[in-house]
């Protein structure tokens, strides 16, 4: 057996036929024509010494030596596209591609945005508000800002801010709930986002905090921090929230956060960059902007009275 590679073409060739099965559509997708790219085919098979497709009358289909080979030549393809892809983008200093959590990039990022759009008029910045967790070179992304307990192999992370999640209300409903008992009777907004932190930060924790069991009741569930926010900005009940996303609304007095305790858990907001996009220019100034932002906005956990929820666990 040749241990050398066979030809990037015959390989290419192999790889679009066998995603397609077909010898056409994959020729289209190539700019050949079929008869060439069964000749490429045809090189690969010899190169190999066995068939990798059988001929039928209106189709084909893969032989085993055929299957083994698929899964590793469409990976391969891939990961070089990838890669490609970033070393294009080294050479791009002008845009800025960002992932984040919809409320993050919502209660956060968009109020703050056009300060770093004033001093950077040369970045073009896209967003895109997502949960799911984008690869940032296959993705084409430049930076993610994540909440959790993420490891981040591979990648540079840094911590972002530090945060503790209480009940924080309209200033209306403060005089009318002024105690954690009188909370129990409050329409309480469960912000299920968070749903996935072990062992939770809900109003069940909260309430253990404070010495009570009672089971508390909700008043309505929501997918989105952003939205269970919104509510409690209209006066539709207290929002057990991430003091980072409610920040700007306590500094504004907006919202107010008149209870003592807070919870802490082990997940955190990370900046993440890959390795190839660290010294970027737009990916420095974008950096060098948030940090400075974050250090604008007090935390609001001065005197406060912080348990970790890992202290709950029953």
């Amino acid at each position: 057996m040749v241990d050398r590679l066979p030809p990037l073409k015959a390989l290419r060739a192999f790889e679009a036929a066998a995603r397609h099965m077909s010898f056409a559509k994959a020729a289209e997708e190539l700019f050949v024509t079929p008869a060439a790219l069964s000749f490429q085919i045809k090189n690969l098979e010899e190169h190999l010494g066995q068939p990798l497709f059988r001929r039928l009358n209106r189709a084909v289909e893969l032989t085993e030596a055929g299957r083994a080979l698929a899964p590793g030549a469409s990976d391969g393809f891939e990961t070089l596209a990838a890669a490609w892809r970033a070393v294009q983008r080294l050479q791009d200093n002008r845009t800025l591609v960002v992932t984040a959590g919809p409320a993050f990039t919502a209660k956060w990022l968009a109020p703050r945005l056009f300060g770093f759009a004033a001093s950077h008029p040369e970045i073009e910045l896209r967003f895109t508000a997502t949960l799911r967790q984008l690869d940032l070179d296959r993705d084409e992304v430049d930076v993610a800002i994540r909440y959790g307990y993420g490891l981040d192999e591979g990648l540079h992370s840094e911590h972002l801010m530090e945060e503790a999640i209480l009940p924080v209300m309209h200033p209306e409903l403060v005089a009318r709930y002024p105690t954690v008992e009188a909370l129990l009777d409050a329409p309480l907004l469960h912000d299920e986002s968070v749903d996935f932190l072990d062992p939770p930060a809900d109003w069940s924790a909260w309430f253990k905090a404070n010495g009570i069991k009672r089971a508390p009741q909700s008043a309505a569930h929501f997918s989105q921090a952003d939205h269970a926010l919104d509510a409690a900005l209209a006066g539709a009940g207290v929002v057990l929230t991430r003091t980072s996303l409610a920040a700007q609304y306590l500094a504004s007095g907006q919202l107010e956060a008149p209870f003592d305790v807070g919870l802490t858990t082990r997940a955190r907001f990370r900046f993440i960059r890959s390795a190839s996009s660290v010294v970027r220019p737009q990916v420095v100034a974008f950096h060098d902007w948030l940090m400075a932002e974050i250090g604008k906005i007090p935390d609001g956990l001065e005197g406060r009275t912080l348990v970790d929820v890992e202290t709950l666990r029953d």
